[in-house]
């Protein structure tokens, strides 16, 4: 007697015929419904991370900036190996050292989202403005060469001259990604371009001020616009 109650606690009596089928008719639903649910799942999954397309604002972005980075590179690595200037070889060094950083980041996003390096079209086109030529800021051929010629005070003013419009332009192209992308790294990046060269634009016209030069008396850019920059249209 015993035995036989617990074998009753232990092992539930078995369901009636009828309720045993209907469950057995609910098992391809279920086994349907998670099926479904699994698929929905992945599908959103890859939705949200579906790299940029080749037309993107990420992908003309990365291409123009690392651009615009390579010139400021070239420059600060010239003048950071001639100038006599403690000041002006440390803030040399640090462009240098933070733009071929930031250029890999951008190179290794191109990679994992399966795109060129480089451009087909004209540059800033994802910003809804193409340009032919030279991006805004930038340094002509003959001026970069100039500071390669140029006495070390000179080119250290020259280069001040030149990286203050060549800053003043990756901002607009910054806040412009900031605007048009979701992705985390894009917009992690893009903030800390804008954020760095602002405050490396002030700096550098502090060190114009200091050799006895006006800010108003810098270069303008080889565009012909003194900011070095563009209209900005959000």
């Amino acid at each position: 007697m015993r035995g036989s109650l617990q074998r009753d606690a232990e092992y539930p009596r078995e369901l009636p015929l009828k309720k045993r089928g209907w469950l057995l008719q609910q098992i391809p639903v279920l086994v349907a419904a998670l099926f479904v649910g699994a698929l929905a799942g992945a599908a959103l999954a890859l939705l949200l991370d579906k790299p940029p397309e080749n037309d993107s604002a990420e992908a003309g972005f990365a291409r123009d900036m690392m651009v615009h980075h390579a010139q400021a590179v070239e420059m600060a690595e010239i003048v950071r190996d001639r100038t006599e200037s403690e000041e002006i070889r440390t803030l040399a060094t640090d462009i240098s050292l933070t733009q071929q950083g930031q250029i890999g980041q951008m190179q290794g996003w191109l990679a994992v989202w399966g795109l060129s390096p480089t451009r087909t079209g004209p540059s800033m086109a994802w910003m809804g403005h193409p340009t032919e030529g030279r991006m805004p800021g930038m340094a002509s051929p003959e001026e970069v060469e100039e500071l390669r010629e140029l006495p070390p005070e000179e080119m250290d003013v020259r280069f001040l001259q030149l990286m203050i419009p060549h800053h003043r332009a990756a901002i607009p192209m910054a806040e412009d990604a900031l605007e048009r992308s979701d992705r985390p790294e894009v917009e992690r990046l893009a903030g800390a371009i804008a954020a760095s060269q602002g405050a490396e634009i002030e700096a550098m016209q502090d060190l114009l001020q200091s050799r006895g030069l006006s800010v108003e008396e810098e270069s303008p850019a080889p565009n012909g616009d003194p900011h070095g920059g563009h209209e900005h249209h959000g």
